[in-house]
């Protein structure tokens, strides 16, 4: 299980920082994966467990995804990598990434040196998310950044530590 997390998620990481995408291909491959060894009983859950953890993985991440705050690829590798980790491993996954998540917004805000403004962007997505969604779809493709090597070093981490 620990193999295919570290490959998945590395796939995934190394694909979004060269083209600002998650393929289906990959989530797809993933998600089939992780209900295989699921079935053979090799990743420490149940098919069941396999299938809530894709559900859970989908649930945390769809919100970020409709307050404009991370790709549809995103959400569908959580769901993905749900199938591997099952449903606690996925949450403890999910709360990593959003650490490594927020780590790497940080850098990449003061590398720009626009850290004033994505802090400001980022507590007016919750007082007005529609409004801050569409200035925040409309911004510069540089003000964005891959969140694939956040939801990799969260899962990895997951999975080190799950059992």
């Amino acid at each position: 299980m620990l193999a295919a997390v570290v490959a998945a998620s590395g796939a995934a990481a190394t694909i979004d920082l060269r083209t600002g995408r998650i393929p289906n291909l990959l989530t797809a491959t993933v998600a089939v994966t992780g209900l295989a060894l699921a079935g053979l009983g090799l990743s420490g859950h149940s098919m069941a467990g396999a299938l809530v953890g894709a559900l859970v993985g989908f649930a945390l991440m769809l919100p970020g995804h409709l307050l404009g705050g991370t790709g549809a690829g995103d959400v569908k590798l959580l769901a993905a990598l749900g199938t591997l980790l099952g449903p606690g491993g996925i949450v403890m996954a999910f709360l990593y990434s959003a650490i490594a998540g927020g780590l790497l917004a940080v850098g990449h805000a003061v590398r720009r040196r626009r850290f004033a403004t994505t802090v400001s962007r980022a507590a007016r997505l919750m007082t007005a998310p529609s409004e801050t969604k569409k200035e925040i779809d409309g911004a510069a493709r540089a003000s964005r950044f891959a969140y694939g090597p956040a939801l990799a070093a969260g899962a990895i981490a997951a999975a080190l530590l799950v059992k």
